[in-house]
């Protein structure tokens, strides 16, 4: 039996039993339970700390464990009404309301309920994560000298170049600043870059966490439509005039959800626009990493061939290692680098050096390669699985583009079910057919011009569980459409 399986099948078994003992009473010892359940030393250690973080029980070192005290009532609720009256004064009619909607983001977080297929996750299921090397990084790292000391709130010099020399030759280590992941650096840059109120020009549809953090500073998305080649630099060049902007933030490699990589052609003239405008241009790099194995030489990131400082980089290795290795990257030049290092100061200080240096163990070891390969590899297999599914299944779910990187498909909806309340009606009769997809709604800020869906190959166990959510999207589309 697994060490997690034992752990957690000891807690619910010690957790029934807590009754038996009045509050204060002692449990029996460790060797006991040891013989009682048959079960290691460190198994019943870790239950009993599981039981002691929940509150259930109080340890006593030299003395054993006891039941604890029952805890005492949450008063009652009082009045916050008087909240909605604060939070909405955010100073005058010409100011953006920083209401934080977090519907889109919550999506790709929210664990499914059990046996439902998560067509909607965003990151790799646990059978793609390097479990095993990140167990040895973090261990490795735990025995460096001072690994529990404040690193540099910039970030561990090592890492800052290991993450330059990613990036491209024209970037240093002093250019980088270590973030808590992409999601908070691209918080971050938001704020440093535009003022609350101001536009940011953002791709057409594009990742809804980055909307939210947006919206959630106060400033004010527009949208530039795209094609299959990334954005339009006409249309950009077009936003630029009628809105001011000095911000536009840009996928450029396997854009989220379209899976669009900007042309080459594109690429220096969308640089020039923003430059023009006086602009930064902000580029997630998210899914570098999750490129498939039949992509072909990818394009170098625009940050490395960007002399002015038009682009702020975000980057990060949470995407393709673990949800909660949350070390990522912002890299700029000139004065912008100041800003955007204070701004992370006084958010968050500095990312916890244990992360840091495990980071630096992964990524400098050799299962690093392995993993990489591995998991192009793999992510190239599912995407032709769900593709060649869909196209059998579901010919009526129109595939604009099939994507060399990334870990899902992005699908427009047919007919009436391609309306503003025809998607919902399809998110809510997958659920039912017990398959949890993305709506496309939230990706766009400004009416959508048809209905989608995203739908996630890489959060699930394999491409047996994609053909049979597949199947049960037939289901759910049947019951719909009344087939």
């Amino acid at each position: 039996m697994q060490e997690r399986s034992s752990v957690a099948e000891l807690v619910t078994s010690l957790r029934a039993d807590l009754n038996r003992y009045s509050p204060g009473g002692k449990l029996p010892s460790s060797r006991a339970l040891v013989e009682r359940f048959r079960v290691s030393p460190v198994t019943v250690s870790r239950a009993i700390a599981q039981l002691a973080a929940e509150g259930l029980v109080v340890t006593r070192p030299g003395s054993g464990a006891f039941r604890a005290h029952p805890r005492v009532a949450p008063p009652a609720p009082g009045d916050t009404s008087w909240q909605e009256v604060s939070l909405s004064g955010d100073g005058g009619p010409e100011v953006v309301p920083r209401t934080v909607d977090a519907s889109g983001v919550l999506v790709t977080l929210a664990a499914p309920p059990p046996g439902v297929i998560e067509f909607n996750g965003g990151y790799l299921h646990a059978s793609l994560q390097p479990e095993r090397a990140l167990s040895a990084a973090l261990a490795r790292a735990g025995r460096r000298p001072g690994a529990w000391g404040r690193p540099p709130t910039d970030g561990l010099p090592e890492l800052r170049s290991w993450f330059a020399r990613e990036i491209g030759p024209a970037v240093s280590g002093t250019d980088v600043l270590i973030t808590a992941g992409g999601q908070s650096a691209l918080a971050t840059a938001l704020r440093a870059l535009a003022p609350p109120g101001a536009p940011v020009l953002v791709e057409s549809p594009t990742y809804p966490g980055m909307l939210a953090a947006a919206r959630a500073t106060g400033l004010r998305p527009v949208p530039v439509p795209m094609d299959a080649d990334g954005v339009r630099p006409e249309l950009l060049a077009d936003a630029f005039r009628a809105t001011g902007a000095r911000v536009f933030v840009t996928q450029p490699l396997f854009q989220n959800p379209t899976g669009a990589v900007l042309a080459p052609a594109r690429r220096p003239q969308i640089l020039a626009i923003a430059r023009a405008a006086g602009a930064f241009v902000v580029e997630d790099d998210f899914a570098r990493r999750l490129v498939h194995d039949d992509a072909g030489p990818l394009p170098a990131p625009l940050a490395a061939d960007d002399p002015d400082g038009v682009v702020v980089h975000v980057c990060s290795l949470t995407k393709v290692t673990s949800p909660s290795l949350r070390v990522g990257a912002l890299a700029a030049r000139g004065p912008v680098l100041e800003r955007l290092r204070a701004i992370q100061v006084v958010d968050s200080f500095f990312v916890p050096r244990p992360l840091q240096e495990a980071a630096l163990e992964l990524v400098g070891s050799p299962s690093w390669g392995r993993h990489l390969a591995a998991v192009a590899t793999e992510l190239r297999h599912r995407r032709t699985t769900m593709a060649a599914a869909l196209g059998g299944e579901l010919p009526e779910l129109a595939l604009p583009h099939l994507p060399a990187g990334g870990g899902s498909l992005w699908l427009r909806l047919p007919g009436g079910a391609g309306t503003a309340t025809g998607e919902p009606a399809v998110v809510s009769a997958a659920l039912r057919a017990s398959v949890a997809i993305a709506p496309g709604r939230p990706y766009f800020c400004a009416e959508p011009p048809a209905g989608h869906v995203r739908l996630s190959f890489a959060a699930v166990s394999g491409a047996a569980e994609i053909a049979e959510g597949v199947r049960r999207l037939r289901t759910a589309f049947d019951g719909l459409l009344g087939g």
